[in-house]
C-alpha cells in the first residue's frame, strides 16, 4: 500500500482532551480518525500530536491533508 485510503471527504470533528493523540494517517483504522495499529506492514506510521488543553479540532478525514493530522481543506479538490 503506497497511497492512503480517503475515509470521507470532509474532516472530523473531535473534542479532545489534553495530551498525546495519534491520528490514522493509512486511511485503514476501524477507529477513524485515529490510529488502531492498521497500518502495521505499511510504509505508514500514525502521526502524532500533544494537545496542552481540552479542544475541539478539525482531522483530516481525506488523509492528503498538507498539514497532517489537521484538515486544511485539501478534500475541496477532489
Amino acid at each position: 500500500m503506497t497511497k492512503a485510503v480517503c475515509v470521507q471527504k470532509s474532516p472530523f470533528t473531535v473534542e479532545l482532551d489534553a495530551g498525546d493523540h495519534y491520528w490514522c494517517a493509512c486511511g485503514l483504522s476501524k477507529n477513524q480518525p485515529f490510529c488502531d495499529g492498521s497500518h502495521k506492514g505499511s510504509s505508514f506510521t500514525p502521526v502524532k500530536f500533544t494537545l496542552d488543553k481540552k479542544e475541539t479540532k478539525y482531522l483530516c478525514g481525506c488523509k492528503a491533508t498538507k498539514t497532517p493530522p489537521f484538515c486544511d481543506g485539501t478534500h475541496n479538490k477532489f
